[in-house]
């Protein structure tokens, strides 16, 4: 087994170390959807502090799909010049940075978009606003929005792409039965659900070859009543190892869940940590595509546990890179003490109020 902080590959992208930076929605994109300095910045500083790989904001594909106020955009050309300032930024610190493709569905903000949120299936009690279930036609041109997203990604000096079927988004609201009620090849069993995705990403590797990453970030579960569950969930698995899939980012829960993974509280010890830890190794046993596994890792102990145990090949983390940007610089120095991050989930309040995001926390210590 590797270290931690040797060099490893994921297709012909070298990473410096085990640990990435897991994509997250930091509210600093400008309205039109252009990367700002602010952005630029704060990947800038995670970059700088050690971290091996950087996977960027979620980045909606279509306008259509926008899920809040400063997300990032992909879905034209005007916005690759300041995404090449980002990744020319990153690159300069000697990091590498995967560029988030996504869509909302569901839970598209109609108030930013101006348009009613194509979804898989409209079903009762998941938003408040119309919905349109998508024709044959809308899902050919979703298709076509992530391919030409990816290509707009390389130009703009992004190292790979990362295509977001997690967390209730669209997605993975086709692969989930909760929001998929469809009776057509897109709906029914798992393999139908999948088919969205796999077409995507035949579309993505049509464009850019097969030389160039493409990872996926899925949930193992949904955690809600009807979703999606570890057993279809690794069936999808195989199904992307099949098509190509250069690495999975192993994820879980939902917007519609009230169980979204990544911003968990209560980490207040190591046994709090990896909490997914278990659906990892059952994807391990499964499939032989790099797992990269988020979900409330805090100590460097059981990351490396992780990693030497077999669950997981790369560590992603968002939150204590919000709070200690440094943090895999300091590990690596030697000073192996527990991340700073209380994981209370105020700094993605920040980012939602249209503050941007920043570590609340931090911020009331450093004030008071």
């Amino acid at each position: 087994m590797q270290g931690m902080f040797e060099p490893s590959r994921i297709n012909n992208l070298i990473i410096r170390n085990r640990f990435i930076r897991s994509a997250t929605y930091e509210g600093m994109a400008a309205e039109d959807g252009s990367c700002t300095m602010e952005l630029i910045n704060l990947v800038a500083g995670v970059a700088e502090g050690g971290v091996g790989l950087i996977i960027s904001s979620h980045a909606y594909v279509r306008k259509d799909g926008q899920a809040g106020p400063g997300q990032l955009g992909i879905d034209n050309e005007s916005l690759i010049e300041g995404l090449l300032q980002m990744t020319r930024n990153v690159h300069n610190r000697g990091c590498r940075i995967v560029a988030q493709l996504a869509h909302g569905g569901y839970f598209a903000s109609t108030r930013l978009t101006n348009q009613v949120p194509l979804v898989p299936s409209r079903v009762e009690g998941f938003t408040v606003h119309p919905c349109r279930s998508m024709e044959e036609k809308d899902i050919r041109e979703v298709i076509e929005s992530f391919g030409r997203a990816a290509l707009r990604a390389r130009e703009a000096g992004f190292d790979g792409v990362q295509i977001h079927s997690a967390h209730g988004y669209l997605l993975n609201q086709f692969l989930s039965p909760a929001f998929n009620r469809r009776s057509d090849r897109y709906g029914g069993p798992v393999e139908n659900r999948a088919r969205l995705l796999l077409e995507i990403i035949d579309r993505v590797k049509a464009y850019l070859g097969q030389d160039f990453p493409v990872l996926v970030k899925l949930n193992c579960r949904d955690f809600q009543d009807g979703g999606l569950e570890l057993g279809d969930s690794l069936e999808v698995g195989g199904m992307l190892q099949a098509q190509g899939v250069d690495a999975i980012e192993l994820s879980g829960g939902s917007l519609a869940s009230g169980r979204l993974g990544p911003i968990r509280s209560g980490i207040n010890s190591e046994k709090d940590e990896a909490y997914f830890r278990e659906e990892a190794k059952a994807f391990k046993e499964h499939i032989q595509v790099p797992l990269i596994l988020v979900g409330g890792i805090r100590s460097f102990s059981i990351a490396e546990r992780l990693i030497r145990e077999g669950y997981a090949d790369y560590i992603s983390m968002s939150r204590p890179f919000i709070c200690e940007p440094g943090l895999i610089a300091r590990w690596e120095s030697g000073d192996r003490r527990r991340a700073e991050c209380n994981s209370d989930g105020l700094c993605l309040k920040g980012a939602i109020s249209g503050k941007g995001l920043y570590c609340v926390t931090r911020e009331k210590k450093e004030n008071d």
